[in-house]
């Protein structure tokens, strides 16, 4: 493979450079790999990334060295790439940039954007979330075994509900679990507040597994229902994104039935996922996570 080249995708010209360079020192995974699984995954990928404003998050030397969140559109970016102002609390406004399309994905990939991370809504609706969503954060020595006590813990609230929802790994050491609500009626304040009361739910009723407060000195042993990141300032890791770990694993949509053999078989590695496994899977089962883009629910006006 050559270490530069222009390609040709979809009449846009995207030029990509260093494709040789090491960026997953621990496995050689190189910046051309990590362009080839964004354009492998992009069938699936690119849906839940739409319209959707991302805060680049850029490893420019590999997932060992220093990264920054960059989120104002960069100046240098090609006059196509798709960007959407968000305002800010003092008046002022980031304009960021949105990957809609293949040509904007893999321009991102080579300015090292690693990792996707979106808002919970997409553009021009600012204030209506698409979702809910929990991001359960282990304390050790809790792990991802123990966050998929926590995620069936909340599956089974919602079902109680009438309310379907869908895990998927973080890519990193937690799971996460996202409601699908695609309705004019959400709102961030009416998804914050039921958030919160989930995680104080959960919490009171499993007080050795569950804390819902974010100091990090309360969570030895516990999962954190992590509730904030229903939030119109806050941006979480996307579906499919790759994550900056020691190995390219992604975050990877998962089934509840997946979650409760890895809980059987005390097996966390049943919950981890590397770029290959994922595109596999997606070979294999499609999109697990296509329904928090079209399944329509509402929140319960009732107290839990």
């Amino acid at each position: 493979m050559p270490n530069k080249a222009t390609l040709d995708i979809h009449g846009r010209k995207v030029n990509v450079t260093n494709l040789d360079k090491v960026f997953y020192p621990k496995t050689g995974f190189t910046k051309g790999q990590i362009i080839d699984y964004y354009v492998r995954i992009s069938p699936v990928l690119l849906p839940h990334l739409k319209n959707r404003a991302i805060s680049l998050k850029r490893y420019p030397d590999g997932v060992e060295g220093f990264f920054f969140y960059e989120k104002n559109a960069p100046s240098h970016r090609p006059p196509w790439i798709k960007t959407t102002s968000v305002p800010k609390s003092d008046g002022t406004s980031i304009n960021y940039c949105v990957m809609n399309d293949l040509p904007a994905l893999v321009w991102a990939a080579n300015l090292a954007d690693l990792e996707l991370h979106t808002f919970l809504h997409s553009a021009p609706a600012l204030q209506r979330p698409t979702c809910l969503a929990f991001d359960l954060d282990p304390g050790a020595p809790a792990d991802i075994l123990t966050c998929g006590k926590v995620g069936l813990l909340i599956q089974t609230l919602f079902a109680r509900l009438g309310l379907e929802s869908f895990p998927k790994t973080s890519g990193s050491k937690g799971l996460q679990v996202y409601v699908p609500l695609n309705t004019s009626a959400a709102t961030y304040e009416k998804t914050k507040a039921f958030a919160l009361a989930v995680a104080h739910k959960l919490e009171q009723d499993h007080p050795a597994l569950v804390v819902s407060k974010m100091q990090k000195s309360l969570r030895s042993g516990k999962v954190l229902v992590d509730w904030s990141q229903n939030d119109d300032k806050k941006t979480t890791v996307n579906v499919y994104s790759l994550r900056a770990r020691e190995q390219p694993t992604v975050s990877t949509p998962v089934t509840w039935k997946e979650v409760e053999i890895a809980l059987k078989k005390k097996n966390p590695a049943l919950l981890t996922f590397d770029y290959r496994q994922v595109l596999e899977r997606v070979e294999k089962h499609g999109d697990l996570f296509a329904e928090v883009l079209t399944l329509k629910q509402k929140l319960p006006v009732a107290s839990l």
